[in-house]
């Protein structure tokens, strides 16, 4: 298989840094709401282990990762900035830099600091603009060692499970706040698009690109005779992630999505940041997966043919360059990810879509929001009491591929056929 897709791996501040911010997660863990107990101020103390980890990377021939930097820690309270933090972040960059790794940095991903939640958080139009100042303060601190950005990781995962069905903070059951936070969150992406832009131009570069990370999947009816499970099968994803796209993409906030501002139809994107990791069967207005087939270690069905199918989606909305800004499986035993990773980069290789980057998720093993350390994506195993990084099979596996940019007959004898779902 040949590949000209540039591999790279993919981070979230809350799941590697560690360190006691008062931010929600934080909050989540002392409310009791981890599975596993996991206390999101250890993670992976990439705090004091950011250049091991870098220097890992390096060693892995990655030459892109995706980042993001943690709002709580540079802003602890409203309109008080932390600058240690932000030459912390600087740092980080530019060692970076040194090691010839080229950031995308996201700037939201999941984590409010503690005090923009308590004032609303993104349920309440009002705080636009008090997260548009984070974006300007970050990127004026930042923005000369940052070309690319996503703005928003997953707003339409944010919105459902933390205002709908109430598994992420803050914890809320109610669809229409979960409809109202996607349309606020869209808002923040296309004036933030527009922000970025405006400030590195003012900065003197012009090579600024900015998107969003996307969080889509397959919808298929259970039984695809059943026209009851196919009209729900289309509303969920109509609901889930259609409307999102058009909004954050396009500017056109569709039904049930509300303009909170005069946002003109317009194109905000400059490539199309796909997550995908997994197909959900439709019977009712709920999530289902198929029994038959494979799966990983938390139950997602595995089928990579939905990243295509996903990609093109996108692709026929707005005709940008794709990156794959996350994919990647939950694999505790490290049994199967090879033929995972494999399969679908094989299927964005046959797609004819212009996949320009994969970003797989994740570069170590980490705190995983609500499973805490039980569920390990990474390519580095991390033992949590020592901290020590190991690469696993699958980060070798990983490496090949980097430095042969295809996967030969050898290297996936090696490292893929051995490997099964079962």
């Amino acid at each position: 298989m040949n590949l000209n897709i540039t591999l790279g791996v993919a981070s979230a501040a809350t799941q590697i840094e560690g360190g006691g911010f008062t931010h929600t997660w934080s909050d989540w863990y002392q409310k009791g709401r981890i599975h596993d107990g996991s206390n999101p101020a250890r993670a992976n103390d990439h705090l004091n282990r950011w250049k091991e980890d870098i220097d890992l990377m390096s060693e892995m021939g990655i030459s892109i990762y995706r980042l993001s930097i943690e709002w709580a820690r540079i802003e602890p309270q409203k309109g008080r900035y932390n600058e240690d933090a932000v030459r912390w972040y600087r740092r980080l960059l530019e060692y970076m830099k040194n090691k010839g790794i080229a950031p995308l940095l996201t700037l939201h991903h999941f984590t409010n600091p503690l005090w923009f939640e308590e004032s609303g958080g993104f349920a309440e139009p009002a705080n636009i603009p008090v997260f548009l100042g984070f974006v300007e303060y970050a990127v004026r601190q930042l923005g000369d060692l940052a070309d690319e950005y996503v703005t928003l990781n997953e707003p339409n995962v944010f919105a459902v499970m933390g205002y709908n069905t109430g598994e992420f903070p803050p914890g809320k059951h109610s669809m229409l706040t979960a409809m109202k936070v996607q349309s606020v969150m869209a808002a923040c992406h296309i004036k933030a698009y527009a922000l970025i832009h405006s400030l590195r131009s003012e900065m003197g570069y012009a090579n600024t690109k900015v998107g969003f990370a996307h969080h889509a999947r397959v919808f298929a009816p259970k039984n695809k005779w059943n026209l009851w499970h196919c009209l729900c099968a289309h509303l969920t994803s109509l609901m889930f992630q259609d409307v999102l796209t058009r909004a954050c993409l396009l500017g056109r906030f569709l039904f049930p999505l509300k303009k909170y501002f005069n946002a003109r139809p317009g194109e905000y994107a400059d490539f199309l940041g796909l997550n995908y990791y997994t197909r959900s069967t439709v019977s009712s207005f709920a999530d289902g997966t198929r029994k038959d087939g494979p799966h990983n270690d938390l139950g997602w069905e595995i089928y990579p043919q939905g990243i295509t199918s996903c990609a093109g989606e996108l692709y026929k909305l707005l005709k940008r360059p794709v990156y794959i800004t996350e994919n990647g499986t939950c694999d505790n035993s490290d049994s199967f990810r090879c033929r995972y990773i494999y399969d679908h980069l094989k299927a964005l290789a046959d797609s004819g879509l212009p996949v320009e980057r994969y970003y797989h998720w994740c570069f170590t093993d980490n705190f995983e929001w609500c499973e805490g350390e039980s569920a390990r994506f990474g390519l580095v195993h991390v033992d949590y009491s020592t901290q020590k990084r190991t690469v696993k099979k699958s980060g070798n596996f990983f490496t090949a591929i980097i430095k042969s940019k295809c996967v030969t007959k050898e290297i996936y004898d090696e490292y893929v056929a051995p490997q099964d779902y079962s």
